[in-house]
């Protein structure tokens, strides 16, 4: 093996590392996440999965990297004590909001606090106009005042930004340049560098957020930099990003909003792939973790993506028609539905005697009560072994499981207080968890106005192939498709996605009177922005692929739909881009009126493809007789204990009847009484349910 590529994405309990080989070879581990410094785990799993493959870590050609550093920071609140430099008459813009709440009669519902709190919102008597027009400069004295009053309180990081500067951004430079120079240790973010785009509210956010998690990001990257370099990895480091596609770590060092959700849509990218190799074009992606569980479509062969979403904690749903739940970045992603119920959320009583599970996790540390570290409170983990759907040791056999630990605890914290068995309050959490997760794969399928039995659930993560099944047949889905080795698809995907850049150019004006020169002028432009960014990566110009939308919205509407824009722009374009934009339209709302349209901006996503991405092959399972064993398990209260033949992935052959469990090192594949098992041409398990 001359080179190698490894995909790393770190989770709430296992960081999961894929190394891919110059001829196809393809190796993975699992190691513990190291939640206090993740850098560590990182490390320690490519020493691992190195010296597994029998390659030396110099021969390591590239390290694809998906981290919960950004998404964690937000979650816990341990982000940089951030101030705003905003236009006199702003300062509260993000208290305002969008002046709405997500559901209407929710009376327990709390505003999420603003990551920066008001005494550091500080206003600057600046002003341009709505087409550019510079009315009132900016004060150099003013903005050193603010930044003096920063340091005296000890304030890290400082977004700027300004009303109209996204059409002229000569104030929020001129104040970027005088905090350079004499606040050089301070961290400043102007808009106009993340979110050149109209909207006030939307621009400051994602500014905000940007701000608030870049010392810890950029510190994160600098640390595992070093440490690759002690270790002998001298490859570049590529980040996934929010959009599934990959950055290099500088960029993400920048631009850390743009790699909040890294990691989690690297797995629908790589479902995606899987998909379109094996000719499955309608996917529901689910994915189970140990801190939460989310679901993605992949409708006629096409990723949904989003240009915003906003972070918050509970279920956090793609909805068009919800919002104001969290804190909103208006930036590329895959549109994604979490929740936070993974395999290692916490269940529990509350005050009128229900069970609850999430969104509260034990995580990695101090993990399930199963797991023997510490862990005190029952989660998901600690029902699905105490029934027996895990077996007594997990990642391959190197985590040996506490099964009576996790029975006692299940029993005093659930069983007992609820007057039920012990199996009986186990299987309570299943059930629990289950509907939550469904709720996931409602987000993405009924509320688009999707029916969730065309398609088939593509399970994945360290848990999804323990639940996948049993969600199924409570959503009406009849396939569940496990791709090879699913407990670490996701860093699998790392290694099937591009190298990708975003250009935004704001361009306001109705779309029947579309200055159709003036916007090839703009495009042409743009690509030749996209070039030099990706020439700089070591892209030539026939690895590059460009792809052009246009926000497009009828007149007097607020919010955008992307539609896709040819390279080269005609008169008769108008006509064909108003009839996709109103077929979208109507798609979303179920209505389109014959109202005039309006374009706003303009997007160029640039993909840098060298040819090296990890590719989905036909697979057989190895020659040997089959590797079978039983043990009991309890699928339902009807049921009860069933004695449960258990495979093993590697020799399984297919043409199996459930009920029957599949296990492998990464993970373990639940198949229900009833449902059949088969392998397909690439090695997928596919399980058709009664």
């Amino acid at each position: 093996m001359n080179n190698a590529r490894i995909g790393v994405d770190i989770g709430g309990t296992f960081t999961d590392l894929v190394l891919f080989g110059d001829a196809g070879e393809t190796f993975f581990t699992k190691v513990p996440s190291t939640p206090a410094k993740p850098e560590e785990a990182v490390l320690t799993g490519i020493r691992q999965i190195t010296e597994t493959a029998g390659v030396s870590v110099s021969k390591v050609a590239e390290v694809v990297h998906g981290t919960t550093v950004g998404s964690n920071t937000l979650l816990q609140k341990v982000g940089a004590k951030t101030g705003l430099i905003t236009t006199k008459g702003f300062r509260d813009v993000l208290e305002i909001g969008r002046v709405r709440t997500p559901t209407m009669f929710d009376l327990s519902w709390e505003k999420a606090v603003p990551l920066i709190a008001r005494r550091y919102r500080m206003e600057v008597d600046e002003r341009s106009t709505a087409d550019g027009r510079i009315l009132k400069g900016v004060n150099e004295q003013e903005v050193i005042e603010i930044g003096r009053y920063f340091e005296a309180e000890g304030v890290e990081s400082v977004a700027v930004c300004f009303i109209n500067s996204y059409r002229n951004p000569e104030n929020e430079t001129r104040v970027l340049e005088i905090m350079r120079e004499h606040f050089p240790d301070m961290w400043v973010t102007a808009s106009v560098s993340v979110l050149p785009e109209i909207r006030e509210y939307e621009r400051t956010s994602t500014t905000a957020v940007n701000a608030y998690v870049l010392p810890s990001l950029r510190a994160y990257f600098e640390r595992l930099e070093n440490g690759l370099r002690e270790i002998g990895v001298s490859a570049p480091l590529l980040i996934s990003n929010s959009n599934g596609g990959l950055s290099s770590a500088r960029m993400a060092q920048e631009k850390p909003v743009f790699f909040i959700s890294s990691g989690r849509s690297a797995g629908v990218v790589g479902a995606g792939r899987l998909g379109e190799a094996a000719g499955e074009k309608d996917l529901v992606v689910f994915d189970m973790g140990g801190t939460t569980a989310s679901a993605s479509l992949i409708h006629k062969g096409e990723l949904s993506r989003a240009n915003e979403y906003e972070f918050r904690a509970g279920i956090s749903t793609p909805s068009r028609f919800i919002k104001a739940g969290g804190y909103l970045m208006r930036v590329p992603t895959v549109d994604v539905a979490e929740v936070g119920s993974g395999a290692g959320s916490i269940a529990r009583i509350d005050e009128g005697g229900l069970l609850h599970v999430g969104p509260l996790s034990a995580g990695a540390d101090p993990g399930p009560v199963c797991y023997g570290i510490g862990g005190n409170s029952p989660t998901v983990t600690d029902a699905n072994v105490v029934l027996g759907f895990l077996p007594a040791a997990l990642a391959g056999g190197s985590m040996k499981l506490d099964i009576d630990g996790a029975r006692a605890a299940i029993k005093r914290d659930l069983a007992d207080p609820l007057k039920l068995s012990i199996e009986d309050a186990a299987f309570g959490i299943r059930e629990v968890v289950n509907i939550n997760m469904a709720r996931t794969i409602k987000a993405v399928t009924v509320e688009r106005g999707v029916d969730p039995r065309d398609f088939a659930i593509l399970a994945f993560g360290g848990s999804g192939p323990v639940h996948a099944c049993d969600l199924a047949r409570t959503l009406g889905i009849s396939r569940v498709i496990f791709p090879r080795s699913p407990g670490v698809f996701t860093a699998t995907g790392m290694l099937a996605a591009k190298v990708e850049r975003y250009f935004l150019r704001s361009l306001h004006g109705r779309l029947d009177q579309l200055p159709v020169a003036e916007v090839n002028a703009l495009l042409k432009d743009m690509r030749a922005d996209a070039h030099a960014s990706l020439a700089e990566e070591g892209y030539t110009d026939d690895q590059i692929e460009c792809s052009f939308e246009a926000d497009l919205r009828f007149k007097g509407q607020d919010f955008e739909i992307p539609i896709a824009l040819p390279d080269t722009v005609t008169e008769n374009d108008r006509a064909s881009l108003r009839a996709s934009f109103r077929e979208a339209y109507k798609a979303i709302y179920g209505y389109a009126s014959d109202d005039s349209v309006e374009i706003v901006n303009i997007r160029l996503n640039a993909g840098g493809n060298s040819g090296n991405r990890l590719a989905f092959t036909a697979h057989k399972p190895e020659d040997g007789p089959a590797d079978v064993t039983t043990r009991k398990v309890y699928f339902s209260r009807k049921d009860g204990w069933i004695d449960t033949p258990i495979h093993q992935r590697a020799t399984f052959r297919g043409g199996a009847v459930g009920p029957l469990i599949i296990q492998s090192p990464d993970t373990t594949i639940v198949v229900p009484p009833g449902a059949k098992a088969d392998l397909d041409a690439f090695g997928n398990v596919v399980a058709t349910l009664a």
